[in-house]
């Protein structure tokens, strides 16, 4: 997604490093002991499901159970050395970038997983593109910390410079050989990794990203924590560098979908009644959830915010904010793009003005499932926002302006699953 950064920057350093992965003959299987990413399990009950489907599920590790922060991050800890003791998990041999694969129908995605160097200049050469909670950036700070491991990678996107060189000549040169894993996880998604540690193919590699710049397509709160655990280390080490997956969006793009939001404390009812004079609430008679998002999807490009509340059994068209509060309660030191998001309209004129709820965990939860999202509102008498996916290129002009967009506005994908390969900070 983003282009070829300035010599300047020094580009995207990769370095290979001694993955952590599970023992196949110590656990149930390869799928039942992943997880989606942290910020992705719907809470409480995909939590629930993941714990039982294998008693070494990673999400023990990336969602500890404790009544604290800090009796979680110590749980964590404490599974994390018990499994390094009794073999569930274990080193690779030898530092390596790794290849990884997903696919699922005719949706294919290929990238190198590596340990990425922080200590260049952030700025230019990893841009983010949403704003992050500080207090999520402290709770994963407290678990890498007391861990001593990155348990999941960043989704990185950077554009290619096609042709098969560098780093695509690698990856399609490396998926001939026998991967170290294949396993294919409930949602239909199959997996494949396989190990580069051949010198010559590493240096390919190495040579070729650090040309480019990259794009966040998921984990900004984690790559906040890298550099805040960066910045506590007095010297060279491995807190210097962080784990991700790199994707050459010229070879593989991704797709972008929307995160929705659970107002946990509000009423349909009341929701919708606040809204009466500011926007135009029509309730979608008889409607499904799949023809309620298609009505949604037939409002792009008609010049205004639109969204869809629900929670009460039924589905409410919210479009065509009054131009006035816009103009009231958006600011305007931003561009023109940022201004019009349906994020930034939903954050500032409903959320803070009309709403008055605040941002914080208690009030509003992000889901990226719009079923659950509906079955949460209406288990809890509360009320799911759905919202449009944000285009691709709004989200790359905004970064390369240096400007974020509100916290949790997109959702890139698919996302890599969490357990198929750790890095730990002792090993490296």
């Amino acid at each position: 997604m983003m282009t070829r950064g300035p010599a300047a920057h020094g580009g995207l350093r990769l370095k290979p490093f001694r993955g952590l992965r599970y023992v196949p003959e110590q656990v149930g299987s390869l799928a039942a002991v992943t997880s989606p990413p942290y910020d992705v399990v719907v809470r409480p009950d995909g939590l629930h499901h993941l714990e039982s489907s294998d008693p070494h599920n990673i999400v023990r590790l990336i969602l500890p159970q404790a009544p604290t922060a800090d009796a979680r991050s110590r749980r964590a800890a404490d599974t994390l050395a018990e499994w390094l003791a009794s073999g569930v998990l274990a080193p690779d041999e030898e530092p390596a970038l790794y290849v990884y694969e997903q696919r699922k129908g005719e949706l294919l995605q290929r990238g190198v997983i590596g340990a990425l160097e922080l200590s260049v200049p952030a700025e230019g050469v990893v841009l983010p593109h949403e704003d992050v909670m500080p207090e999520v950036v402290e709770e994963r700070a407290a678990l890498m910390r007391t861990l001593g491991a990155h348990l999941e990678p960043l989704l990185l996107t950077y554009r290619g410079d096609g042709g098969a060189t560098g780093a695509s000549a690698v990856i399609e040169q490396t998926i001939k050989g026998t991967p170290l894993l294949a396993t294919t996880t409930e949602d239909g998604f199959s997996h494949r990794l396989w190990a580069v540690t051949d010198p010559g193919e590493l240096a390919a590699v190495t040579d070729d990203l650090v040309r480019h710049q990259a794009l966040i397509a998921d984990g900004h709160h984690r790559w906040a924590t890298y550099l805040r655990l960066r910045e506590e280390q007095s010297g060279p080490g491995p807190w210097n560098q962080g784990l991700v997956l790199l994707i050459d969006t010229a070879e593989y793009p991704l797709q972008v979908r929307a995160i929705h939001r659970l107002l946990n404390n509000l009423p349909v009812a009341d929701a919708a009644a606040a809204l009466d004079g500011s926007f135009r609430v029509r309730t979608l008679e008889g409607a499904s959830l799949t023809s309620a998002l298609e009505v949604l999807a037939g409002t792009a490009g008609g010049g205004w915010n639109a969204f869809v509340l629900a929670g009460d059994g039924r589905f409410h068209l919210v479009d065509r904010p009054d131009p006035e509060l816009l103009a009231r309660t958006v600011p305007a030191d931003r561009p023109e793009p940022w201004r019009t998001l349906d994020a930034t309209v939903l954050h500032a004129s409903m959320l803070e003005h009309l709403w008055r709820i605040p941002d914080s965990p208690e009030h509003i939860a992000y889901i990226h499932d719009a079923a659950a999202a509906v079955e949460q509102a209406e288990r809890r008498g509360g009320t799911a926002v759905l919202m449009h996916p944000v285009r691709e290129e709004v989200v790359r002009d905004l970064a390369r302006r240096g400007v974020t967009m509100p916290r949790k506005s997109t959702s890139f994908g698919p996302k890599p699953a969490t357990g198929l390969v750790l890095r730990s900070l002792t090993l490296d």
